[in-house]
């Protein structure tokens, strides 16, 4: 009995978001759609817009955990080969957490992206060695202090940017998180430098008051 009546009385914080959590149209429609997290939605809407995703490419998904962004570009990539008319892609998920198996994906589970020996596993999973693009819904453990979660997450993303000159392909392209704050126009000046299209996009999924938007980067400039 204690232990109920202890678990009931959650705290104001805890309650708030437990009801948002619980009438977010985003987290049922994921339920709906058999997504694994309301995530889905925001690659789907952002991949609508600007078809980052395509038949044949190859993708690979940073802090894939727990796997929505890699559902939706297993759809989109037709990497089951699905549709035997468009040609089939390949996609790769990598991250800290351990992630469930997923038809379609190669996962590289509780594994850091920013540990040199993850290149070459990466290399040596993604068809050719080369990903056409490259997704980043990553976050790091928040400590709750805003700018200090910040400037982790654009470490994070410029970590990111350095890999991607062994990895991605000319004219391929990046979609990465970032949290706004005072560093965000370092990466952004980053970004500019190695693609010719940079641009930042709020998609709807995102909740009004998170400071979380994202940076769409096309056409690498690398060779």
């Amino acid at each position: 009995l204690h232990t109920t009546v202890k678990f009931l009385r959650k705290t104001g914080t805890e309650q708030r978001w437990l009801e948002r959590h619980l009438k977010d149209p985003f987290v049922k429609a994921s339920k709906q759609q058999h997504y694994r997290c309301r995530s889905a939605f925001k690659l789907l809407e952002i991949d609508d817009k600007f078809r980052v995703l395509r038949p044949g490419l190859s993708v690979l998904d940073c802090g894939a955990a727990p796997g929505a962004w890699s559902q939706v570009a297993v759809e989109r990539v037709n990497a089951l080969g699905t549709d035997p008319a468009v040609p089939t892609g390949f996609v790769l998920g990598v991250d800290l957490l351990r992630i469930s198996p997923l038809e379609g994906a190669v996962f590289l589970s509780q594994t850091d992206i920013a540990d040199p020996s993850t290149l070459r596993a990466i290399q040596s999973q993604l068809p050719l060695g080369k990903a056409d693009v490259i997704l980043s819904d990553m976050a790091p453990n928040a400590t709750g202090i805003k700018e200090l979660d910040h400037q982790k997450l654009i470490r994070l993303c410029l970590g990111l940017l350095d890999i991607s000159q062994s990895i991605l392909k000319p004219k391929g392209a990046m979609l990465c998180k970032f949290w706004d704050g005072s560093e965000a126009r370092v990466l952004q000046s980053r970004l500019k430098e190695q693609f010719q299209d940079v641009r930042t996009i709020k998609p709807q999924a995102s909740r009004k008051d998170s400071a979380e938007s994202y940076y769409l980067a096309r056409l690498y400039r690398g060779k």
